[in-house]
């Protein structure tokens, strides 16, 4: 942390979009943490209120038109990257060369394998030393090595929807490591805030449709952070829905049971994965639903048997646990704080 007050100095970078909005907004009530300054490109400079005007007499800063020594001038403990990929490693190599820690929403660091990163992003990896380094962000499962890392790479809105609903039942053998299939809705705010022809209005409204079929960059994501958590490989079909509604995410997923599991054997396995994870809820009571999960950073999961196919469902904000909450419980972790900090 900073010595001059005690508190976690964070720049941001990228704080137009919705994701960068809401880390605005988590930040701003954070007890341990000030955000220092806020950075965007060229087209995107001025007040924050500019932007979104809910944080008129709240947020004082104006994104700034981002360059290295800009932020180095700030002395930031910690800069969060809500930037594009292709972006975002051209950014992050220059802010880990000056020393600055780094929390990355970008893909480009999530993939290991930087030929799989330029077959799924048709780009070419071009920061092996950040690849070599990146942790990637699921406290869930990574956090000892969170907790010294230079450079988390943030998990994908779906990637962690889908890994905290299939983890423990893989971890405990529970259910088969192929032929899953994961059938996942999302808000349109996962498609960010720029404006186009497939997010207008009328477009959007009253209409739910697939998209991604098949070649969904989320998927080889799911299947490598499985595989670390398991061990071996898991192989799984991901198809991808994009529903008229601004946030929120669920996943229902279909797996073959290894043995003869009930349904409380599934269940047990969840509850004892995530008895000590305080942003997991196992659901009994109910299943999962979006709006039970919107603007806050659990993630609810639930498990069930029917017709010899067991079935996981899970919910999560898509902005929040998916994206901005995810981060900042990341930050919490690096600096050694409690992970649940600034975010009740």
């Amino acid at each position: 942390m900073s010595k001059k007050n005690g508190k976690i100095r964070v720049a941001l970078i990228g704080g137009s979009g919705y994701a960068g909005f809401e880390a605005i907004r988590i930040l701003m009530r954070h007890p341990q943490a000030q955000l220092v300054g806020v950075f965007g490109p060229e087209k995107e400079l001025g007040p924050m209120e500019s932007f979104y005007p809910l944080l008129s007499k709240q947020v004082m800063l104006s994104q700034d038109m981002f360059a290295p020594d800009r932020v180095a001038a700030l002395k930031p403990d910690l800069a969060m990257l809500c930037v594009p990929h292709k972006v975002a490693m051209e950014y992050v190599s220059v802010l880990r060369k000056g020393g600055i820690r780094c929390i990355d929403w970008s893909a480009d660091y999530r993939l290991k394998d930087p030929v799989e990163y330029e077959k799924w992003y048709a780009h070419k990896h071009a920061d092996a030393a950040g690849l070599a380094e990146a942790v990637y962000g699921l406290p869930e499962y990574f956090a000892d090595k969170i907790r010294t890392a230079g450079l988390i790479a943030n998990p994908g809105c779906y990637p962690t929807c889908t890994a905290l609903a299939l983890a423990p039942l893989l971890l405990a053998g529970l259910i088969e490591p192929t032929g899953i299939v994961v059938n996942a809705i999302s808000g349109v705010s996962g498609a960010g805030r720029t404006p186009s022809l497939k997010n207008h209005y009328p477009e959007r409204n009253e209409n739910f449709e697939p998209y991604g079929v098949g070649n969904h960059r989320h998927m080889p994501e799911m299947e490598q952070t499985l595989a670390a958590i398991l061990g071996k490989g898991v192989e799984l079909l991901f198809q991808p829905h994009l529903c008229p509604m601004d946030r929120g995410m669920l996943c229902s997923i279909y797996a073959r049971p290894a043995g003869k599991a009930t349904e409380t054997d599934l269940a047990a396995a969840l509850q004892k994965q995530y008895a000590d994870k305080p942003f997991v809820r196992v659901r009994t009571d109910v299943l999962p639903a979006t709006k039970y999960v919107a603007y806050t950073n659990y993630c609810d999961v639930c498990v069930k048997l029917a017709k010899g196919r067991v079935l996981i469902f899970s919910a999560i904000d898509n902005l929040i646990k998916g994206a901005s909450g995810q981060a900042v419980q990341n930050m919490n972790l690096m600096f050694g704080l409690d992970e649940t900090t600034g975010l009740f």
